[in-house]
C-alpha cells in the first residue's frame, strides 16, 4: 500500500537499449508517460528478453527519479505469464492488464485518481475518455499508433543498410493522416470562426504560442513553466492551446455576422492538425512521440532527406506542451532541431504516396443483385444451405435456484426479462464445455463482459481454471466483484485485446463476441488447438477489417461478392418476432451458425 492505494506491478518487456532508447518501444513509451504523469504509484519491473541481456546498460540511462526492478521472465505471475507485455497486475495476481493501449490508460486513470489535481493528464484521454480504446483488431487507428509505427520504426533501426532507404509506409500514413482534415465534436462552431478569420484576412495567435512567453501549468507537479515560439497561431492552434494555459480562452460573446451564419457546413473551411488526433494534446501523442524521435534520429544520422513536412511540424510542436521537455530529460531523451530539414510546401509528397486503405471496400460489383432473397437463391444453387442438428444435450439444464445468487447472471446489472433469457443461453453453453472438459483444463472466456459465462464455469468446474478476457474495464471488473463474493480462486481477470493473450488453453468459449470478434475468437483457437463452444451475434456488424476480409470460405468466396455477403450478415440479424413466416424463414437460414463447436 502506498499512502492508502494498492500497490500495482507493471512488467514491461526490456531487449537492449542504444543510446537514448529502451527497447522495444513499448517500454520508452511506457517510460515516457510515467515520467510525463510524475507516476510512482506502480512498483516497476524490467524483463530481460534473455538471460545473457545486461541490465546494467539500463541502470545507468534509466529515467532519474524512478526504482526500477528486474524479473525473469519465469519469475512472472501466471497470469501475466499469459500475456504480451507491458502489463500491470494487482497484488493478488488475479486481475491483469495488457497490452499498451490499456495499460497506458490505467496509469492516466490511476494517476487521476489519487490525485485529483492533474486535469491535465486526465486530459490524455480525449473527448470522452475514448483515446485509443478501440481494439487495435478492428481500429485501423489505435492499430497505427500502438502496433505498426513502433514496429516499423523498430525493424528500420534493426535493418541492414540496403533495407534502410525507404521511409516506412507505416510513418507515410501517419503524414497522411495528419494531413486529413479534423473532425471534432462542435467542429461546425470552429469551422465558422476559422471562416469570419479569413473573411476578415488576419490571424489570431494564441496565447501560448506567441512571441512573448506565457507562464503554464506542467501537468506533472503544477509548477510554472514558459512556452515560446517565432509565429502567430492559427485558429487551430488557438483552440488547441487554450486547453494547456492556466486561464482558457474566453468563448467570443459577439454572434456571428449573418454571411457566416448562413454559409453551408459543405462550404466551411476545413480544420488542420495540430496534434495527432487533431486539435488536442492527448495519448497518441504520448505514444507517437518516442517513436517518432527515434525515426528522425535515425533520418538525421544518415544524412537522409525528411520530406515529411507535417511530421516535423508535429514534432516540433509537441516539444511546446506543458511537461513534455521535462518528461523528455527525465527519459534521457535529447530532441532535435532542424529546420534545414523540412521539405518545401509541394505536391511532391502526394505523387509518391502509395498507401492502400486496409479498411477500403471492394470494388464495385456490377454482377450484385440486392436483396437477401436473390443471395439465399444464389447459395442453393451452388448446393450451399444452413443445416439444423438437435441439442445434443437437450436435458441437461443448471438448477438455478440451488446456485450462490452471484452466479446469477442477473447479478450482472441487467433486467429479469434478459436474465432469464441469459440463463437460457449459459444452459446450452455450459452444458457443452462441461461435456468437452476435463480435470485441470484451461477453459477462456473470451469477450467475457460481466463474466456470465466464465463465472457460472469457474463454480461448475472448480477443478479448471478459467480465464476471462475483455477489453472494457468496468464490465471486467464487475465480475471480479461477482467473483470475490463468491470465493471463487480458479479464476482470472485480463483486460486486453484478444490478440495480447498468449496462453495454452484447452477449451475457449465466447456468447455473443460482437460481429467480427466471433471470427477472432475462433481463429485463437483454432492457432491453439482448442475446442471452442461459440455463439455468435451481431451479424450486422461484420465487415473488413485490418486483419479480416469477407467472405471467409472458400465456399463463399467462390459464390458471394463482398456486397452479397454484407446483405445476408445485415438480414440474419433481424431478430424481430412480428416477421412474415417466410421473411422468418430467409432470416433463420441466413443466420447459418447460430451454434458453433469444434474439437
Amino acid at each position: 500500500m502506498k499512502g492508502g492505494v494498492t500497490e500495482e506491478h507493471l512488467y514491461l518487456a526490456y531487449s537492449h537499449q542504444f543510446e537514448d532508447c529502451i527497447f522495444p518501444l513499448h517500454t520508452s513509451v511506457s517510460l515516457f508517460l510515467l515520467s510525463y504523469c510524475d507516476c510512482k504509484l506502480f512498483k516497476v519491473f524490467l524483463v530481460p528478453a534473455s538471460d545473457s541481456t545486461d541490465d546494467q546498460l539500463f541502470i545507468k540511462a534509466q529515467p532519474g527519479d524512478l526504482e526500477v526492478h528486474f524479473i525473469s521472465r519465469c519469475q512472472l505471475p501466471l497470469v501475466v505469464q499469459s500475456c504480451c507485455l507491458p502489463a500491470i497486475v494487482e497484488e493478488n495476481g488475479k486481475f491483469c492488464r495488457a497490452g499498451l493501449s490499456v495499460v497506458l490508460r490505467h496509469i492516466i486513470q490511476k494517476t487521476y485518481e489519487v490525485d485529483p489535481s492533474k486535469k491535465l493528464v486526465l486530459e490524455l484521454l480525449g473527448f470522452k475518455k475514448t483515446c485509443l480504446k478501440a481494439c487495435a483488431e478492428v481500429s485501423q487507428w489505435t492499430r497505427l499508433c500502438e502496433i505498426s509505427i513502433p514496429q516499423a520504426v523498430e525493424s528500420l533501426l534493426n535493418a541492414s543498410p540496403d533495407q534502410c532507404q525507404v521511409i516506412p509506409p507505416e510513418v507515410l500514413l501517419l503524414e497522411k493522416k495528419l494531413g486529413e482534415p479534423v473532425r471534432v465534436h462542435n467542429d461546425d462552431k470552429i469551422r465558422r470562426q476559422k471562416l469570419q478569420q479569413q473573411k476578415a484576412g488576419y490571424k489570431t495567435a494564441a496565447p501560448a504560442l506567441t512571441k512573448r512567453a506565457t507562464k503554464n501549468l506542467s501537468p506533472e507537479e503544477g509548477t510554472i513553466v514558459e512556452i515560446k515560439d517565432q509565429e502567430p497561431a492559427s485558429l487551430e492552434l488557438k483552440v488547441a492551446f487554450s486547453k494547456l494555459v492556466v486561464q482558457e480562452i474566453p468563448a467570443a460573446t459577439n454572434r456571428e455576422p449573418f454571411h457566416i451564419r448562413k454559409t453551408k457546413t459543405s462550404d466551411l473551411p476545413p480544420l488542420e492538425h495540430v496534434f495527432a488526433e487533431g486539435l488536442y494534446f492527448t495519448l497518441a501523442d504520448i505514444v507517437l512521440l518516442p517513436c517518432i524521435h527515434q525515426f528522425l534520429v535515425f533520418i538525421k544520422k544518415h544524412n537522409k532527406l525528411l520530406d515529411l513536412p507535417l511530421i516535423s511540424s508535429w514534432y516540433h510542436r509537441v516539444q511546446e506542451v506543458p511537461g513534455v521537455k521535462s518528461a523528455a530529460a527525465k527519459c534521457n531523451m535529447l530532441f532535435l532541431q532542424f529546420p534545414d530539414l523540412l521539405s518545401s510546401p509541394d505536391e511532391q509528397l502526394r505523387d509518391f504516396y502509395t498507401i492502400p486503405d486496409d479498411l477500403e471496400e471492394e470494388h464495385e460489383d456490377y454482377q450484385f443483385i440486392g436483396g437477401p432473397r436473390p443471395t439465399m437463391t444464389k447459395l442453393m444453387e451452388s448446393g450451399i444451405e444452413a443445416k439444423f442438428s438437435l441439442h445434443p444435450c437437450p436435458r441437461w439444464t443448471l438448477d438455478w435456484n440451488s446456485l450462490p445468487a452471484a452466479v446469477s447472471p442477473g447479478e450482472g446489472k441487467m433486467s429479469s426479462d434478459r436474465a432469464l433469457r441469459k440463463q437460457q443461453q449459459l444452459n446450452n453453453l455450459v452444458s457443452m464445455v462441461t461435456k468437452l472438459s476435463k480435470p485441470g483444463d484451461v477453459i477462456v472466456d473470451f469477450c467475457s463482459g460481466g463474466g456470465h459465462v466464465g463465472i457460472v464455469l469457474a463454480h461448475m468446474l472448480p477443478s479448471c481454471q478459467v480465464v476471462l478476457i475483455e477489453n472494457k474495464e468496468l464490465s471486467l471488473v464487475r465480475a471480479k466483484d461477482r467473483s470475490d463474493e463468491l470465493g471463487l480462486h480458479n479464476i482470472w481477470f485480463i483486460q486486453a485485446n484478444l490478440d495480447y493473450f498468449k496462453g495454452a488453453f484447452n477449451i475457449g468459449v465466447a456468447l455473443h463476441a460482437c460481429g467480427v470478434a466471433t471470427d477472432m475468437v475462433i481463429e485463437h483457437c483454432i492457432k491453439a488447438h482448442a475446442a471452442f463452444v461459440i455463439c455468435p451475434c451481431c451479424y450486422g456488424f461484420i465487415q473488413n477489417t485490418v486483419k479480416f476480409t469477407f467472405p471467409r470460405s472458400h465456399q463463399f468466396k467462390e459464390v458471394l461478392s463482398y456486397k452479397e455477403h454484407m446483405i445476408l450478415c445485415r438480414f440474419a440479424d433481424q431478430t424481430a418476432v412480428q416477421l412474415p413466416p417466410k421473411r422468418r424463414l430467409i432470416e433463420e437460414n441466413a443466420c447459418d451458425h447460430p451454434f458453433v463447436m469444434e474439437k
